[in-house]
């Protein structure tokens, strides 16, 4: 019996057809949704490009991907399938197969033609991808440029090492490959099709078969040839265990042995063209265990017998001219090869009058600390919770009353609080306001910084310029700025008015981001943020600028990707802008005969977090280009620092225009450039060991030397101290300048480690004010190398004796009475009074919830002496017998009258008699101000008084209460002064 079909059964006989449609509309859908996300990347990243004048970059790394996909899928796509489609066509036509490849081919028959085209077409992807990244070496050699240095086994010039060497390996690994997978294809069809038949102990092969076979395997053993003779010049790279670069085992026997190897690599290779034709598969079988066994035997086993009984018994006689290569050339691709070394005879005995020839450099002495110090800052400056310092601040310098000033600077940055409204966060607080400048040798009378250039409005010292800070290492990810004339502005300026309350608000004015002008803009970017109110909201205009990408480093690593950055951006007031300064250099991998080190590593310290870097292992370093980033518009000016870097000139031809010539830095810019830490970082462990320019005495390691731990790191992490920027006199010049300065110790582990100091390594980093030009002795390198006979203390030692001093560890325990920590600053070596004198400042901060480090004493160093003052000018008369015969910065603090001259010229001032401060009558113009400052300036007065008396009787419990007050009744005042 038969039932009736269902209604909905005969209305919808086939329910599968009718979902196709809907499925394929889907996939649509789907397909177009996922291009429209494609397409929003990458038009948003040439809206930012072409805004900031680089488009050809990004342009120039689309066209050159896209040209190597091609020529990675064809040059894969097309041999693979001309080797499956000759393998079929030429199968025999009658050929008796098993039953099981019977069964085999009813099954692949039916999706033949989709394997022959499918196959190659999947094989050529990868092949296109992997190419496609590959498009910097390709167009490296493309544009390469001699370095004009030869190296010394091959003659090649380094440039082959550079852009050369790496196109050709490459080639010929890629040909390989396509070439394996070619005869492998070809070796599965003509089985699948019979060219290839087992019967037994027998194989048959057609004729067809065999000649295409024969041929593919000589094309990839002859390229096996290439690549084994191309690895004779990898030697030059390779690092052993005593150098990098070819040895008298590689000169004598693995190169040889390579060479050998390729030719025998190359007769193989014939043998298997002769097979093609003439039919006989004994001659190149044979070949090929004979390339097996001579790899063997003359690539491994011959080099081992050489090392073993001919190198390790005179290694160093038969060594030493390939160890001259290792240093030669290690120090050229460092750039340290013009080191100057000195011979310092330091001595240890503090005698008076000892710095009067070093009277610049103590006055120049910096004493505030910018890892310590940008709690203050902050608290002194920052007005309002929605401006933030940097946690470290940066060292500058500028020309203040006609003189070079050494100073900490940091930017008034903007944040945002994450709680706040998306309007608040996107069209209100969209940017920081201000620099903030402190002299690095001068501190008031309570231990606060003096600042050159401070307050909103920012005034001071460096004149007018551009406050605004919209591009800076702590703007927030997005910002909408902008509006049309006569729309009242919405932007947060700063507080204003005479107790901050009011507020003034701005509207830039500028290029610095793509425009939000039209649907396809908004839309692209509510995409790219994941935010629909960019796309809704009425406060985007035709006039709206979205900015982005704001970090400084960021900016410049995306306008010029071929550049590692330095760790550490500065800030700096340049032709009435503020601008980032970013240094740029250019590494490579492959300088023959150099020695690798780690740049993560070697640049890692007490001051650097560890970095990540593309290329981390490199034996090549160039500072060759100065960037600057405007902190208002963000605009980025590259500028050629390196005129003779081989590697940026070919940057420059796949970039062109994208680069300034050095011609165009005005005098300014030149004035705040300085020698970059990274790059001195890197060259400070190198010299470790290639100070030694004697190979023999290189071999024998008996010189080497290590930066020594910075001792306010923990015991367990041992971090590196970091180089300090100071303005000094080094031996050899004829006047302070503006320098980087690192110590050396002996290098050793656990118990052998020694402190005693062995070298003072220092880098002018002054590159003058001259427009265009930097000055002749700019990155000029001296190394003090100290007598082996003399013990002079290194930091770690130096340290260790500010700590167990008795009469410092008693007015430390002082000063950590009531609710009060002690923080050792810096700790700073400068060659004067004809040895090392150490400085370090003490801060002493408070445990309250808006405490900030105030520094309070200085402690000096010489030899084995010591001395702990309230001042550097105080400590250093102490050290040297009363006069050290030069004065400090910080002689006369400002709120001070100075120090009470001593009835004895000759004698040091004792520590609590100095003069109270200046109270002058208070006139703010707020008769309710002027009141609490009378108060609390009374109030000063009164603990500063207490504070003599309880020096006087030695009474310290009593001091420390007088000394806490009195930090509290100026810190009150401060407030009020600043409102």
């Amino acid at each position: 019996m038969t039932t009736a079909p269902s209604a909905s059964a005969r209305a919808n006989p086939n329910p599968n057809r009718s979902r196709a449609p809907l499925a394929i509309t889907a996939a649509v859908v789907g397909v177009l949704v996922v291009a429209f996300f494609i397409f929003a990347g990458l038009y948003s990243d040439f809206l930012w490009f072409e805004q900031l004048g680089f488009a050809t970059v990004l342009t120039t790394q689309w066209i050159a991907s896209a040209i190597m996909f091609v020529i990675g899928f064809l040059g894969m796509a097309i041999p693979v399938w001309a080797s499956i489609m000759l393998a079929y066509r030429l199968r025999p036509v009658y050929a008796k197969l098993s039953s099981q490849l019977d069964r085999y081919q009813e099954l692949v028959e039916p999706l033949r033609r989709l394997a022959t085209y499918g196959i190659p077409v999947v094989l050529g992807l990868f092949a296109g991808f992997a190419a496609a990244t590959r498009w910097e070496v390709v167009l490296l050699w493309l544009n390469r440029t001699p370095v004009g240095e030869v190296e010394p086994q091959f003659g090649l010039d380094v440039s082959f090492y550079f852009f050369e060497l790496p196109f050709f390996r490459g080639l010929v690994g890629f040909a390989s490959a396509v070439v394996l997978l070619a005869t492998l294809l070809t070796i599965a069809v003509s089985y699948l099709y019979g060219s290839i038949r087992v019967s037994g102990r027998e194989l048959r092969i057609s004729k067809a078969a065999r000649i295409q076979i024969a041929i593919l395997a000589a094309l990839y053993i002859a390229l096996q040839a290439v690549s084994i003779w191309l690895d004779q010049y990898v030697t030059l790279n390779q690092t052993g265990d005593l150098i990098t670069g070819a040895n008298y085992t590689d000169d004598n026997a693995t190169i040889p042995g390579r060479v050998i190897l390729a030719g025998i690599a190359a007769l193989v290779a014939v043998l298997f063209l002769v097979t093609a034709f003439i039919g006989r598969w004994r001659l190149p079988v044979v070949g090929t265990a004979l390339l097996l066994v001579a790899g063997l035997l003359v690539g491994t086993a011959y080099p081992w017998v050489v090392q073993r009984f001919q190198v390790d018994p005179n290694a160093k006689n038969l060594e030493t001219p390939y160890i001259q290569r290792n240093i030669d050339l290690t120090r050229d691709a460092y750039d340290v090869a013009d080191l100057e070394e000195i011979p310092y005879n330091a001595t240890t005995d503090a005698t008076a009058g000892a710095l009067r020839e070093d009277a610049e450099t103590t006055a120049s002495i910096r004493i505030i600390d910018p890892a310590l110090v940008s709690p203050s800052v902050s608290q002194l400056e920052r007005f309002k919770n929605y401006y933030a310092f940097s946690p470290n601040m940066d060292v500058d310098r500028y020309q203040v009353d006609g003189e070079s000033q050494d100073a900490v600077v940091a930017l008034r940055e903007l944040r945002q609080d994450p709680e706040d409204t998306w309007v608040n966060n996107t069209f209100v607080y969209t940017h920081g306001y201000g620099l903030v400048a402190a002299y690095g040798n001068q501190r008031s009378v309570d231990g606060q910084p003096v600042f050159l250039e401070s307050g909103i409005p920012t005034s001071g010292a460096l004149g007018d310029f551009e406050p605004r800070i919209y591009f800076g290492e702590a703007s927030p990810a997005y910002s909408i700025v902008g509006a049309p004339k006569g729309n009242k502005p919405v932007e947060l300026d700063f507080p204003s008015g005479e107790d901050g309350a009011s507020e003034t608000y701005n509207t830039f004015e500028g290029d610095a981001g793509p425009k939000l002008d039209s649907v396809l803009n908004k839309l692209v970017y509510a995409l790219k943020f994941q935010s629909e109110q960019i796309f809704l909201s009425d406060d985007v205009t035709s006039q709206s600028q979205i900015m982005y990408d704001r970090d400084p480093a960021t900016r410049v690593k995306k306008v010029a990707p071929y550049l590692t950055l330095d760790s550490d951006p500065y800030p700096s007031v340049v032709d009435g802008r503020v601008v980032w300064i970013v240094d740029g250099y250019t590494t490579s991998d492959a300088y023959p005969y150099s020695r690798t080190v780690g740049l993560s590593t070697a640049i890692a310290d007490s001051a650097t977090d560890d970095q990540r870097f593309a290329l981390d292992d490199i034996n090549y370093i160039r500072n060759s280009v100065k960037a600057t980033v405007d902190a208002y518009d963000g605009s980025v000016t590259l500028y050629a620092w390196d005129t003779e870097d081989a590697i940026l000139k070919t940057w420059q031809k796949i970039y062109p225009s994208t680069i300034q010539p050095m011609s165009e830095m005005s005098g300014e810019l030149m004035s705040h450039v300085r020698y970059p830490a990274d790059l001195f970082k890197v060259q400070r462990q190198i010299l470790g060991q290639y100070h030694v320019v004697d190979a023999g005495k290189f071999y024998s390691k008996t010189d080497a030397w290590s930066t020594p731990a910075d001792p306010q790191s923990e015991a367990a992490e041992a971090l590196r101290q970091p180089p300090y920027y100071l303005t000094m006199q080094m031996p050899g010049q004829e006047a302070p300048t503006f320098s980087l300065y690192s110590t050396f110790v002996p290098r050793g582990t656990g118990d052998s480690a020694s402190s005693v100091l062995t070298g003072y390594l220092a880098v002018n980093a002054d590159a003058g004010a001259e427009a265009g030009k930097p000055g002749e002795d700019y990155g000029s390198l001296r190394l003090l190398t100290l007598p082996k006979d003399v013990t002079v203390p290194g930091p770690g030692q130096v340290q260790n004796a500010f700590n167990t001093d008795p009469e410092v560890s008693s007015l430390i325990n002082l000063l950590k009475q009531g609710q009060s920590k002690v923080l050792n600053g810096n700790l700073l070596t400068l060659p004067v009074g004809g040895g090392l004198l150490y400085v370090q400042p003490v801060y002493v901060q408070s445990t309250g919830e808006t405490s900030y480090p105030l520094l309070q004493k200085v402690l000096v160093a010489f030899g084995d002496q010591i001395a702990f003052e309230d001042t550097l000018d105080e400590a250093l008369d102490s050290l040297f017998g009363g006069d050290s015969g030069a004065k400090a910065g910080d002689g006369n603090t400002p709120g001070v009258d100075g120090p009470t001259a001593p009835a004895d010229p000759s004698a040091p001032t004792e520590p609590g008699t100095e003069e109270p401060p200046n109270l002058a009558e208070p006139d703010t113009g707020n008769p309710v101000v002027d009141a609490a400052l009378r108060a609390a300036l009374d109030d000063a007065k009164d603990a500063m008084n207490d504070k003599q008396v309880a020096m006087a009787e030695g009474n310290w419990e009593a001091y420390g209460e007088a000394d806490a007050r009195l930090s509290a009744a100026l810190g009150q005042a401060i407030d009020l002064l600043n409102g």
